[in-house]
């Protein structure tokens, strides 16, 4: 664990024995452990600062705790919350990953997954951190530079990395993106703009705990309830900048999952409402899903990939960027094959 080295863990817990287990577990991987018996304790010691990492027993009062955990996301959200639950709580974990905590650990405890989780989420915060540091040193006046452009994808790529194609599946999008902008007329800049805005559409998924975003079996809907969330998570923490590349990364993260017919989410916007560029993503992004294997189904047949995006045309996509899109197939599968050969050069 790495990046967990000197890093500080609050213990949650009003039963010793599991505190102990769980200190012994994470102090061995040189993480620093402080233990609270109750809400009111952890919340004291919260105040003192210094945490990454909070793991707390699912068994507190559940308003109580609900109402705790959001307080917590709003007053230290550089403090990852993993709940610790029973077989029993399941319900109740997706209420506590709806109000912000990163992930949940079940009962009985394994060691490898409570590392895990821990790692993942001190590393999920380091890169929220290094991705305001990547707006705030930028200036306005100032082009996105080529060494700037590798740390962004580098973020982009750990950010996402659940399974070995996501690199590609980031390069693709990208490239796509910026294909297809071209051939809508765009001038060159914007299409610069979004070849690298794309690659940023799921980075909210940073926030959304493994157990849901790598289920094999079909999310219930509160699970699909928390999903939902990466939008409007990629959006806070690509908001604020001044550089309109970042501007359009921002406008795709929110709104790539709208529909021209209104029925997308987060915000149910239709037709012109939903930016351009998130447009151009959804198409794309439906496009590279379809045609590539997911962890809960194989890639589909090239011709039964155009039968189900067409049949979108004007409900899912606007029709008018939909009838370029397929223009170009041609251009988007020699970029695939380009992609395949070459790898991820990050």
């Amino acid at each position: 664990m790495t990046e967990s080295q000197a890093a500080r863990i609050l213990i949650v817990d009003s039963e010793p024995q599991t505190s102990m287990i769980l200190s012994g577990w994470l102090e061995a991987e040189g993480c620093e452990c402080v233990f609270a018996g109750d809400v009111d304790e952890a919340s004291e010691r919260l105040e003192q600062g210094g945490f990454s990492v909070l793991l707390a027993d699912i068994a507190i009062p559940e308003k109580s705790g609900l109402e705790w955990v959001a307080k917590i996301k709003e007053g230290h959200s550089d403090v990852g919350v993993i709940m610790v639950a029973g077989a029993e709580d399941r319900k109740k974990v997706i209420e506590f990953l709806k109000v912000g905590a990163y992930g949940f650990v079940a009962k009985p405890l394994d060691q490898d997954e409570v590392i895990l989780q821990v790692a993942n989420a001190i590393e999920r915060n380091r890169l929220l951190l290094a991705s305001q540091q990547v707006q705030t040193n930028g200036q306005p006046s100032v082009q996105i530079g080529r060494r700037e452009e590798n740390t962004i994808l580098r973020l982009v790529w750990a950010a996402e990395c659940r399974d070995e194609a996501t690199g590609d599946h980031i390069r693709r999008m990208g490239l796509y993106s910026g294909g297809l902008a071209e051939a809508l007329g765009w001038d060159q800049q914007s299409v610069e703009n979004i070849r690298l805005a794309a690659t940023m559409h799921d980075i909210g998924k940073i926030g959304i705990a493994d157990g849901i975003l790598l289920r094999a079996e079909r999310l219930t809907s509160e699970e699909f309830s928390v999903l939902k969330r990466h939008t409007e998570m990629g959006a806070r923490i690509l908001e604020g900048s001044d550089i309109p590349m970042l501007q359009m990364a921002r406008d795709i993260a929110l709104c790539h999952h709208e529909r021209w017919d209104g029925s997308g989410y987060s915000q149910g916007l239709a037709a012109e409402e939903i930016p351009e560029s998130a447009r151009i993503v959804a198409i794309l992004d439906v496009y590279d899903a379809l045609s590539h294997p997911r962890v809960y189904r194989p890639s589909h047949p090239k011709d039964e990939v155009t039968a189900i995006m067409e049949d979108g045309r004007g409900k899912h996509f606007d029709p008018r960027i939909f009838d370029v899109f397929l223009e170009v197939k041609p251009i988007l599968q020699s970029i695939r094959k380009q992609v395949e050969e070459e790898g991820t050069p990050f």
